[in-house]
């Protein structure tokens, strides 16, 4: 059985923490670097549903795309959610590691996952990491279709191949414009919007979307847009990842048990349709 070091060795590989933004929390946050590791789960938020169920899977890692501690903390008391997640996590020698912002950027990284679940063939990516020669890291992927699809149509495929949430799939744009070419980028992505023009792309697809610049993006340029929940555009790559350390796994002879959590930890949990019929000014 691996120890944890070396796990963490394989899993820093992938994603170097010195690739995470300046702001960023990533790397291990519990765990002892000589425990063994027989079973690990990959899911996209720490919260407590989540070392919940990586307690009653025998888990001794958790791997999340999510930091725990993003801001600086005092106090890991059990008496808030976070404190009461470490406890969690020490007593029953489970570890907790992050790849937050170096995963979002890696080769293959969260937005490769997001284009593969769409069935999009990744072109290059949307923000080039100028530190790769090979051009190939980065942020957000640049993507074709087999065939164009009207946007309605393509709308209908993410939201069919994303994990299913209480928000679904918004969507700005003619539903039937073709959709040839799509920038994506998994979580909050309404601050690339001069490199989603500058592409040339036919759609953008990402989460987050605000008010303002979602108006302001469409008023200049007919670029479609389409807004998942920020989970569901992570979540694919929890899969991606779960691969990865599998074939680590299996180069290195050990005997890892990788598991994915099918757990929604989107934080909305319902959706009530507006009234077609209602003109705004109009009785109620």
């Amino acid at each position: 059985m691996p120890r944890l070091s070396e796990v963490i060795a394989a899993l820093d590989a992938l994603w170097p923490a010195a690739r995470a933004e300046s702001w960023d929390a990533v790397g291990t946050v519990v765990g002892d670097p000589e425990q063994e590791v027989t079973r690990v789960l990959f899911a996209v938020d720490p919260v407590q549903e989540i070392v919940d169920e990586a307690v009653k899977l025998g888990a001794d890692l958790l791997v999340t795309h999510h930091p725990l501690y993003l801001r600086g903390t005092t106090t890991v008391a059990a008496t808030h959610f976070k404190g009461r997640v470490v406890h969690t996590l020490i007593k029953n020698d489970i570890a907790l590691h992050v790849a937050h912002t170096n995963a979002d950027t890696a080769d293959p990284g969260v937005s490769d996952a997001l284009a593969g679940a769409l069935d999009l063939r990744v072109l290059r990516p949307l923000v080039p990491d100028p530190t790769d020669p090979a051009g190939r890291r980065g942020l957000g992927r640049i993507g074709e279709l087999d065939h164009p699809l009207p946007l309605r149509e393509f709308a209908a495929r993410a939201a069919e191949r994303l994990p299913a949430t209480a928000q679904g799939i918004r969507v700005a744009g003619d539903p039937e414009a073709t959709i040839r070419t799509v920038a994506v980028s998994g979580g909050s992505g309404d601050s690339l919007f001069d490199q989603v023009r500058a592409a040339g792309v036919d759609a953008f697809l990402t989460a987050d979307l605000r008010h303002h610049p979602a108006s302001e993006a469409v008023a200049q340029s007919p670029l479609a847009l389409l807004d998942a929940a920020h989970w569901a555009t992570e979540w694919p790559w929890c899969e991606l990842a779960a691969a990865q350390l599998d074939q680590i796994s299996d180069r290195h002879g050990w005997d890892l048990r990788v598991h994915v959590s099918p757990t929604v930890t989107d934080p909305w949990t319902a959706h009530a349709a507006s009234n077609p019929t209602h003109t705004p000014g109009a009785p109620n």
